[in-house]
C-alpha cells in the first residue's frame, strides 16, 4: 500500500504541473497591453513561422477602417535575404532590429479611406488612410504580444529604398517598418503622462 501511495505522489509531482490550465489560458487584454513594450533587443535564437504570421494577420484584418475599405497592406521579410535587404533601409534602427526574425513594412492604398465616389470627404483626405493603417498596426502588435511575441514600430526608414526592394507600388504610402521577434531582455516601464494632460471632460 505504501508503494502505491508513493507511486501516486510521484505521478502527481511530474504530471500535474504540466497540466496546469493557467499555462494554457489566453492572457487577459490588460495583461497584453500592459506587458507590450517597444523592444530594441531581440533573441537571435528564436524564430517565427509562416503559420504563426498568418494567425497574427487574421487579427490585423479585424481592425476597423473607413467604409471597411481595409487599405492597409503588409510586406513581410521572412527569409534572411529579404530581412537583410530591408534592414539596409532602416537607418539608425538597423542595429535595434537586426536580431528580430521578421521585418514587416506597413502601407496603405491612397484614395480609399477619406474618400467617397473619388472625392475627399473632409480636409484630412488621405490622412484617414494613415489613421486606418495605425489601427491595423495596433491590432497587429497587440495580437503579437498575446502570442508571446514582441515588436518595435520604426518610423526612421528610407521609403524609396524599401519601395524598390519590396516592389511596393506608387499608389501605396509607406508608413512604418515593424520588427517582430522575442525580447532578449526585460525593458523598463515607460513613464506616462497624467490623464488630465491628454483628456478633457465636458
Amino acid at each position: 500500500m505504501k508503494r502505491f501511495f508513493l507511486f501516486i505522489a510521484l505521478v502527481a509531482l511530474f504530471v500535474l504541473p504540466g497540466c496546469s490550465t493557467s499555462e494554457n489560458e489566453a492572457p487577459s487584454f490588460d495583461e497584453v497591453y500592459l506587458s507590450r513594450r517597444s523592444i530594441r533587443t531581440y533573441d537571435p535564437a528564436k524564430t517565427i513561422s509562416k503559420a504563426e504570421l498568418q494567425e497574427l494577420f487574421k487579427a490585423a484584418q479585424n481592425a476597423p477602417s473607413w467604409a471597411n475599405f481595409q487599405p492597409s497592406k503588409y510586406y513581410i521579410a521572412l527569409s534572411k535575404e529579404m530581412h537583410d535587404a530591408v534592414a539596409e533601409h532602416l537607418g539608425a534602427n538597423r542595429d535595434r532590429a537586426k536580431n528580430a526574425p521578421v521585418l514587416m513594412v506597413s502601407t496603405f492604398e491612397k484614395g480609399k479611406s477619406g474618400f467617397f465616389q473619388g472625392q475627399q470627404t473632409n480636409e484630412l483626405a488621405d490622412e484617414w488612410g494613415a489613421h486606418d493603417n495605425g489601427l491595423s498596426d495596433a491590432y497587429l502588435i497587440l495580437k503579437a504580444r498575446a502570442m508571446g511575441f514582441d515588436t518595435l514600430i520604426m518610423g526612421m526608414r528610407d521609403s524609396d529604398g524599401l519601395r524598390q526592394v519590396l516592389g511596393i507600388p506608387e499608389n501605396e504610402t509607406i508608413m512604418a517598418v515593424i520588427a517582430l521577434g522575442y525580447r532578449a531582455e526585460e525593458p523598463r516601464e515607460p513613464v506616462h503622462k497624467p490623464l488630465d494632460e491628454f483628456i478633457k471632460f465636458f
